[in-house]
């Protein structure tokens, strides 16, 4: 899908991308986005009885608000959060070593969903927000390839201790829904909400 109402409105409003996910800045980037980054610094916690993906988009509009407060008001926020989902439980990013070998052992030959939420936010307030959800099959995977791809750093600042479009995609089978979303900035869902603040704006 073009990206021509995210560009439509970032040619004519300037973007802070609340996020410090180098994954992020590489997908605006390509997208030939300009942009300066502030990174939100914001509690990460689940409510009692909340749902994964309500609290995706929870944290997404909460980091939107906290960055804007520290930005130019005229300027528009992007806050985003990526969530990895198993059996209706979150799996977020692993602490430590033993933590991401556990979670890579419980993803192996299953399948899970990534959600990613995004949320637009300017001086006036939160703007408009949503989320993407993609299908994600795990290969079966050994215990040493586990074990070899930790060794590598890489699933240590990721949701579900993995990265597919890094050394982790051999983890992956196949996805149903959007790459880009498991990567953590689903195009679509950004040019559905550009294209909201553009009818507004």
């Amino acid at each position: 899908m073009a990206d021509s109402e995210f560009k439509l409105l970032f040619g004519r409003r300037s973007l802070v991308l609340g996020s410090g996910s180098p994954r992020r800045v590489a997908l605006l980037t390509d997208m030939g986005i300009s942009f300066t980054q502030i990174i939100p610094n914001v509690e990460e916690k689940l409510r009692p009885r909340e749902e994964p993906f309500s609290y995706a988009q929870r944290l997404a509009k909460t980091k939107a608000r906290w960055v804007i407060q520290r930005a130019d008001p005229q300027q528009i926020v992007l806050g985003c959060d990526t969530i990895v989902v198993l059996d209706g439980l979150i799996l977020g990013k692993p602490s430590n070593e033993r933590e991401a070998y556990e979670t890579l052992t419980t993803l192996s030959g299953r399948q899970h969903v990534v959600c990613t939420a995004a949320a637009l936010a300017d001086g006036v307030g939160l703007m408009t927000s949503g989320y993407e959800t993609t299908k994600v099959y795990f290969n079966d995977v050994s215990r040493e390839q586990i074990e070899e791809y930790i060794a590598s750093g890489e699933p240590m600042d990721k949701a579900g201790a993995y990265g597919i479009q890094g050394m982790g995609a051999f983890l992956v089978d196949r996805i149903e829904g959007n790459l880009d979303n498991v990567i953590g900035l689903p195009r679509d869902l950004l040019n559905k909400l550009a294209e909201r603040v553009n009818r507004i704006s």
